[in-house]
């Protein structure tokens, strides 16, 4: 290895390390968590990363947006299409912060500091951290549903049948309480139980979809019909219209990830690793479960005509499928995978990146734990999962919003650290009050006015979309909360992206020098 500094390591393989913390440890934006993880600690291998993404693409909202697709007019290939390509996108920025986390072994909000200063850092943080409260309560319900689903087919009317509480049975608040707290005990133990649990649910809930869908197609003696249907939009003017808000909320599915990243691979034992795993685990998982989404839904809507109608909005619900089950033992089976996939996908991508992010605000004073903590009640006191219920407020009002928030971030990131910083940083100042990441009393104004700029663009135009009865289907007005900008809201997550890390790139023209500056030093040329 070759020393750079008194404080920092390189090692061959580029990672930088801060052996000694005794230089940042008394700083108040410094804690435990947030500290950078040494280089002997990092020890997440390709299929640690693959395993990652395989649990968390397995859960009930990534198995039903190819429903919410075909519900506003797709065909099965459309759809799949349509969700692949999203996922092959949002893989470019999740691989461009990833580097950042690998080489410094720093999570999200840390990372943030360099870029919009160390309070700066606060507002991209909870920017992440509110988005994913809303997650962790939608996912789980889904989670508490499926063990009153469970309970009920065990009890029978007794448990289904209880006494009602805000229009739903007092059981099924029990369960969602069970679940919350289960959670809440599994992100008191931190990372590793993280860790292990990605690694034994992925090929478990891999194996499991394609035993319910090699089963359910011999049941249903065949595949269905969903893939003989034509589709509604057909292939014109009418697809694209549909296709372009569609593939920028399926990719702002993910794009909360790929802000927080770091939070992962800080902990890998190499750039090609967690690369090589994060390319095989994103777009494959993500295509996969689409496509046994499609085939199950098909062969179910054969199976369980007569029950459920043609009601596609519950046959790609899981719960529901698995309910229509006559054995017992194979609804038990089917929903402890729906339960063990929403555990695994909220904990990785729902509860870990608040937790850095509100030990982030206070790191003297809220802890990893306390974060995750923080990050439970706030999930259940939004409410939601009521988002879940309508594809248009789903996909057009939940997801291209918020990807249309995130997305500048994402670029304002990129920007910073690939060509500004040309990927030097200085790990110790990250910590420092009144140092090189300070700026202008802990804010870079810089990267805030690229936020605002790329945001306005971005979601400045969101509209809702008019049924056939005339009725307003979403949140916005039909005309767009900015009229001139509504064309640019089919396109909020690309357009964010790349306004924000053009205008920081202009805003900061002038510090090309430092950053060179800053290279050098770094490279122990200064």
């Amino acid at each position: 290895m070759t020393t750079v500094s008194t404080t920092m390591t390189t090692h061959p393989d580029g990672r930088v390390d801060l052996p000694d913390h005794s230089a940042i440890r008394d700083s108040r934006f410094y804690n435990a968590e947030l500290a950078p993880v040494p280089v002997g600690f990092r020890t997440w291998n390709t299929y640690n990363y693959t395993a990652l993404w395989m649990a968390m693409a397995f859960c009930v909202p990534s198995y039903s947006l190819a429903a919410g697709l075909i519900l506003l007019g797709m065909n099965w290939l459309q759809a799949f299409l349509t969700i692949t390509l999203a996922n092959v996108i949002v893989l470019v920025p999740m691989l461009l912060n990833s580097h950042a986390g690998t080489k410094y072994g720093i999570p999200y909000p840390v990372y943030s500091r360099a870029f919009y200063g160390i309070r700066g850092a606060n507002l991209a943080a909870l920017l992440r951290a509110l988005v994913a409260c809303g997650w962790f309560g939608v996912q789980t319900w889904i989670g508490g549903s499926a063990m009153y689903s469970i309970i009920g087919r065990l009890t029978g009317p007794v448990w289904v049948d209880a006494g009602m509480i805000a229009g739903k049975p007092w059981t099924l608040w029990l369960c969602f309480a069970l679940f919350w707290a289960a959670q809440m005990v599994l992100i008191w133990r931190g990372m590793n139980a993280v860790k292990m649990l990605e690694n034994w649910a992925a090929p478990v809930l891999a194996l499991s979809l394609v035993a319910v869908a090699v089963w359910i197609v011999g049941e249903a003696g065949g595949i269905g019909t969903i893939f003989s249907q034509e589709s509604q939009l057909g292939w014109g003017a009418d697809f694209w219209k549909v296709f372009a808000p569609s593939l920028m909320g399926m990719i702002a599915f993910w794009a909360t990830l790929s802000l927080n990243i770091p939070d992962f691979s800080r902990f890998a034992a190499s750039q090609r690793k967690q690369t090589i795993g994060q390319a095989l685990g994103l777009p494959t998982s993500m295509a996969f479960i689409a496509i046994l989404s499609i085939i199950i839904t098909s062969s179910a809507r054969e199976l369980y005509a007569d029950e459920m109608g043609d009601d596609l909005s519950a046959l790609f619900n899981p719960v529901n499928l698995v309910n229509q089950f006559d054995s017992s033992f194979a609804v038990f089976l089917g929903l402890i995978v729906v339960i063990v996939a929403t555990v695994s996908t909220n904990l990785a991508a729902n509860v870990v990146s608040p937790s850095y992010d509100f030990s982030n605000a206070f790191p003297k004073r809220i802890s990893f734990r306390a974060g995750g903590l923080i990050t439970g009640i706030i999930g259940v006191v939004i409410l939601p999962w009521k988002l879940f219920e309508d594809p248009d407020i789903y996909i057009f009002a939940w997801l291209n919003t918020y990807g249309g928030l995130l997305a500048p971030v994402a670029g304002v990131l990129a920007a910073g650290y690939w060509i500004r910083a040309r990927t030097h940083l200085d790990l110790r100042e990250l910590y420092e009050e009144r140092g090189r990441y300070w700026y202008t009393g802990g804010w870079h104004w810089p990267a805030l006015a690229a936020t605002l700029i790329g945001a306005l663009l971005a979601v400045g135009g969101a509209y809702s979309n008019v049924d056939a009865q005339g009725v307003k289907t979403g949140p916005f007005p039909v005309d767009g909360l900015i009229p001139f900008l509504k064309g640019l809201y089919d396109y909020s997550w690309m357009v964010g992206f790349v306004a924000a890390f053009v205008a920081y790139l202009v805003l900061t023209a002038g510090r090309r020098d430092e950053a060179a500056s800053h290279e050098r030093r770094a490279e122990g040329v200064v």
